[in-house]
């Protein structure tokens, strides 16, 4: 194969394709951050939403749109816990703006998303691409 890829899918497709599943599921968090933000709840009870909400539709959308994979069991669990693997840092990041520095939730949840970006990416990657079971079975 002449072009780069991705197990199989060339990276023409997967960078565009994930970049774009990337900003909609930052916008769907940051929405959920500002209006949990809104209505009064904390910080921490509106990453906790976010997180099931945008873990079950960026695993969708990654599997599908991103990486061209059917969605199984097993990797929406290794999905869900590679996200997990976000809220120690997105908490501590919203603390560090939030409570430290005075920032608003407006302004700290979308710099807190950015910085979260490129780890998303990898464990995306591990989760739906890199499926260490159906290699052993190979």
């Amino acid at each position: 194969m002449t072009d780069a890829s991705v197990r199989g899918v060339p990276v023409t497709r997967v960078v565009p394709c994930y970049l774009l599943v990337g900003i909609t599921c930052a916008i769907l968090h940051n929405v959920t951050m500002i209006a949990g933000d809104f209505v009064g709840l904390h910080y921490v009870a509106s990453t906790l939403i976010s997180y099931l909400i945008v873990t079950c539709c960026a695993y969708a959308l990654h599997s599908i749109v991103t990486f061209g994979r059917e969605l199984s069991a097993n990797s929406f669990f290794r999905f869900a816990l590679g996200m997990a693997a976000n809220l120690p840092g997105s908490l501590f990041l919203m603390f560090v703006f939030c409570d430290v520095a005075g920032i608003a939730v407006a302004i700290a949840a979308p710099a807190s998303t950015v910085i979260l970006f490129i780890w998303n990416f990898a464990v995306s990657y591990w989760a739906i691409v890199a499926n260490p079971i159906a290699r052993k079975a190979a």
